[in-house]
């Protein structure tokens, strides 16, 4: 697909659409033509593609070619709204069925859109007539909500559209609801066209051992906030924070409305300019927020899931997942947030304090959707558990600290595979840390004038130690709180120490000669 300057400069919406989005159509109604009418379809695009333009198109076109209505289904009443207002634009005379609808003059309309709990009431009211509705299109088609409502709609063509052909309940595939799949445009696709921002992904090592699964497959929110709002995990965040995205106008995603809270208080004292929001905010104070921070250019806000959908805003820089989640389309929604383009923006930011990038791999990457919708439970069975994914990590020094210690070639070192060494050699364990610490110690004062320049580098090795002390005490399957606190403690005692008795030796054995007094 090759999409003209001519084309990116002339979209407008409820006139012309481009290629791809054509395409997509002529693709759907040709399933129209050749499948029954009660025929069950998905179409698959990424977020930022443009799904409601393109199903408002083919509602426009179904109403001049057939005699019969249609009806929109969301999950959310902001989807509801941008809904209707997109209809609206591509001259589709459209009702909004809420819950304070008067459906008195629904004759009138052949075009409805309606949030999936309020037209169940509607329906188990009998208080709307569907007899003449031949499509129905359902927005976030992955949201199990809305397949309690297909026995009204037996003798009806209906059109899912999601970004993501992955159920949001693994006992409810999507395979069970829908006849076939259609594959819309790629996110890199998309990005090469000038259609998306290209991400650029920065993941940070968390320990996730000590999160539970609940029964909806995801992590619970209990857990989650024990584990993220700990203070490390909030230092680990505005650290974070400040290598990547300050700023930039940033949105933080959270499992947990108690870790926004300590996040917005963290970023307070800090003084830098942030807002939170969760679903306990009334309409107005959400309206007041979200004003804020589309005018306010390096304003962050935190929030829960509740900005995943239905939210456009952008002049969003950077997007941190504060969180993890076992859901693939969360993981995509969240990051779409920033994905939309401006003129002057190409690319955004993604901090990953979740282990998400390593758990699904890199946002837009080739994923096979047909495999994925057509055996589900084959993709999640393939997705690597936290242990696994730890036990591949490798610690990283942040720029900033690297460069403190740029005249070392190599600063890693890998305890497990010392660990496996000093088995096979029938040494004690112990000697992979006593190992490590003379690799510490080489490093700091590989970079070092004197002791006392080596003693403040090893202060600043506090995350480096806890992944070796980490990865050491899975290596001996002995990780008690209280003997990992302690082990962490001591070793940087005898890192200290070490450098004290040894600092002359190890540097004239590097450098060729003695230390200057």
């Amino acid at each position: 697909m090759s999409v003209s300057k001519t084309e990116l400069e002339e979209r407008n919406a409820g006139k012309d659409l481009y290629s791809y989005q054509k395409g997509a159509i002529d693709k759907i109604f040709k399933s129209f033509e050749e499948s029954p009418d009660d025929y069950h379809l998905l179409y698959q695009l990424p977020t930022g593609g443009g799904k409601t333009v393109i199903f408002s198109e083919i509602v426009r076109q179904y109403l001049k070619h057939h005699k019969k209505k249609v009806l929109v289904m969301t999950h959310r009443i902001e989807l509801c709204k941008q809904t209707s207002s997109m209809l609206t634009e591509f001259e589709v005379v459209n009702k909004v069925i809420d819950s304070k609808a008067d459906l008195s003059d629904q004759a009138e309309y052949s075009c409805f859109v309606a949030m999936v709990e309020t037209l169940n009431n509607r329906l188990n009211d009998d208080k709307l007539d569907i007899s003449d509705i031949g499509l129905v299109i359902i927005d976030e088609a992955h949201y199990n909500s809305f397949t309690k409502l297909f026995k009204f709609f037996s003798q009806c063509f209906i059109l899912g559209v999601t970004a993501t052909p992955l159920s949001s309940s693994i006992e409810l595939p999507m395979t069970d609801n829908y006849d076939e799949l259609i594959v819309g445009e790629s996110i890199e696709s998309l990005i090469q066209n000038g259609f998306l921002a290209r991400a650029e992904m920065f993941s940070y090592n968390v320990g996730l051992t000590s999160l539970v699964v609940g029964a909806n497959g995801d992590y619970t929110v209990k857990s989650s906030e024990d584990l993220y709002t700990a203070n490390d995990m909030l230092t680990k965040l505005i650290q974070a924070y400040e290598e990547r995205s300050k700023g930039k106008k940033t949105l933080i995603f959270n499992n947990g409305i108690n870790t926004s809270l300590h996040v917005y208080d963290t970023f307070r004292k800090a003084g830098y300019p942030i807002a939170h929001l969760d679903n306990t905010n009334t309409k107005k104070e959400r309206a007041q927020i979200l004003k804020w921070f589309k005018k306010t250019p390096d304003a962050i806000l935190t929030s829960v899931s509740i900005l995943t959908t239905g939210f456009d805003e952008p002049t969003v820089e950077s997007i941190i997942l504060n969180r993890a989640t076992k859901s693939l389309t969360l993981y995509y929604q969240m990051i779409g947030r920033g994905s939309r383009v401006l003129k002057n923006k190409k690319t955004f930011d993604v901090i990953d304090l979740g282990n998400n990038f390593h758990r699904f791999g890199a946002w837009g990457e080739d994923l096979d959707w047909q495999r994925i919708f057509r055996s589900p439970n084959y993709y999640l069975d393939s997705l690597l558990s936290d242990e696994d994914l730890e036990s591949n990590f490798r610690y990283e020094m942040p720029d900033e600290l690297r460069a403190e210690f740029s005249k070392s070639e190599n600063v890693h070192f890998d305890i497990q595979k010392t660990y496996v060494e000093s088995v096979r050699n029938g040494e004690s364990s112990k000697v992979v840390l006593e190992r490590s610490i003379e690799q510490h110690a080489k490093i700091c004062i590989e970079n070092s004038e004197d002791v006392y320049d080596a003693l403040a580098l090893a202060k600043m090795l506090g995350d480096d130690i806890d992944f070796r002390i980490n990865r050491y005490t899975k290596c001996i399957s002995k990780s008690t709180f209280n003997f990992v606190e302690w082990l962490k403690g001591e070793y940087r005692k005898k890192l200290n120490a070490y450098l004290r008795s040894n600092f002359d030796e190890v540097f004239e054995a590097i450098h060729g000669y003695p230390p200057e007094d």
